[in-house]
């Protein structure tokens, strides 16, 4: 099992940053495609962004592209989201999310799981 371990969450007024990570132990962290994903109160959970293995490309949902920013860093086994001009709609539990090999828009395709950090924009 990859345990992934989310931290970075909290209060920020609209048009604030944040910037979220991600961290597991696990030794073959490269091996792994990586995702984040949010899920609001009544709302089923979207995609965000996704990172290939050594982060050569980088994918965005629509709704953040141009605000949002993924990386990751394969020798602290850790992958980030860099969030910029947050907006009230942005708020959500952010979950991360490895999948062996290649990235995946689609949340079923993910096979392990973070335990989500909750991130609230104000008005």
């Amino acid at each position: 099992q990859v345990h992934l371990v989310e931290s970075g969450g909290g209060l920020v007024q609209a048009g604030g940053s944040l910037r979220l990570s991600c961290s597991t132990s696990e030794r073959t962290f490269s091996n792994y495609a990586m995702g984040w994903f949010r899920q609001a109160p009544g709302k089923e959970r979207e995609f965000v962004s996704a990172i290939t293995r050594s982060g050569e490309r980088t994918y965005y949902a629509d709704s953040v592209k141009g605000r949002f920013t993924i990386n990751r860093d394969n020798t602290k086994k850790t992958v980030y989201l860099q969030m910029s001009s947050l907006r009230p709609e942005d708020t959500a539990v952010y979950y991360c999310a490895a999948r062996f090999f290649v990235p995946s828009t689609g949340a079923s395709e993910y096979s392990y799981w973070g335990q989500g950090t909750q991130v609230t924009v104000s008005s």
